[in-house]
């Protein structure tokens, strides 16, 4: 952007709204495989009763659903993605555009945030297994050396990269937050295992800080105050999806 570019504002003057809609990675891979006119799918907003809130969900092209992954195995995206709307909250937002000869336009203000987030369904929880999987495999991999390596190296106490690990870690003193899609990811392939977890079992799994992993489980989760499971989480009623009956620890 340059410092003396001029801003068309057609848009405040036309008072044009927009939504902010966070959306998963995923989804928005998926979009740039759109072709032909890069239609990704439809938009659907219904208002129930005079006085109901407006229900919102996109579902997804079905020739955009194929996800591959590494070693060339494939899954398919889920297409329903219900929205958790959400409030501006007092703050004033805008929406710009810039084309490649500079020009700046206001395309619109902010009138409405939200999230979109898959329905749990078997294609949601398999893309999810699938990213878990690839996540956790190694980025070091053995290799066998045709011929001897005949380069000197002068060997080290501790190299560089770990001092830089080592020094980062003192100055955090505390797990870093990760990205909260990425938590969510780890928290539903644990209660596909298990119906119940206490908090402590849940910062081991996720590595994450409590306090942050508590505000996370406030959106997806109970937690039990009393009765056989007393002390524990468990998702709320419409993120469970399990095979069968509803089931429980024995």
């Amino acid at each position: 952007m340059t410092e003396k570019a001029e801003v068309d504002l057609t848009g405040a003057k036309q008072n044009t709204g927009v939504w902010l809609v966070k959306v998963p990675k995923y989804l928005s891979q998926q979009w740039a495989k759109a072709t032909g006119r890069g239609e990704v799918g439809k938009l659907r907003i219904c208002k129930k009763g005079n006085q109901g809130k407006a229900e919102v969900s996109f579902t997804l092209n079905e020739e955009l659903t194929v996800i591959e992954g590494i070693e060339g195995k494939t899954v398919s995206a889920p297409r329903d993605h219900p929205f958790t709307m959400q409030t501006v909250g007092g703050q004033m937002l805008a929406v710009f555009t810039e084309t490649s000869s500079d020009k700046i336009a206001l395309e619109g203000v902010v009138v409405q945030r939200a999230e979109c987030r898959p329905a749990v369904s078997e294609s949601y929880m398999r893309l999810k297994r699938l990213q878990i999987e690839e996540s956790s495999k190694p980025m070091r991999l053995s290799q066998q050396l045709d011929k001897a390596v005949t380069s000197n190296y002068k060997p080290v106490a501790n190299h560089e990269n770990n001092l830089e690990y080592e020094r980062k870690k003192k100055e955090e003193g505390k797990r870093a937050r990760a990205d909260k899609q990425q938590v969510l990811d780890m928290l539903f392939s644990a209660f596909e295992k298990h119906q119940y977890y206490n908090i402590k079992d849940l910062v081991d799994i996720t590595k994450q800080p409590v306090i942050y992993l508590k505000e996370i489980l406030r959106d997806i989760g109970i937690y039990n105050v009393k009765g056989t499971h007393k002390n524990t989480w468990e998702l709320k009623p419409e993120y469970r999806h399990y095979q069968g009956e509803e089931k429980t620890d024995d």
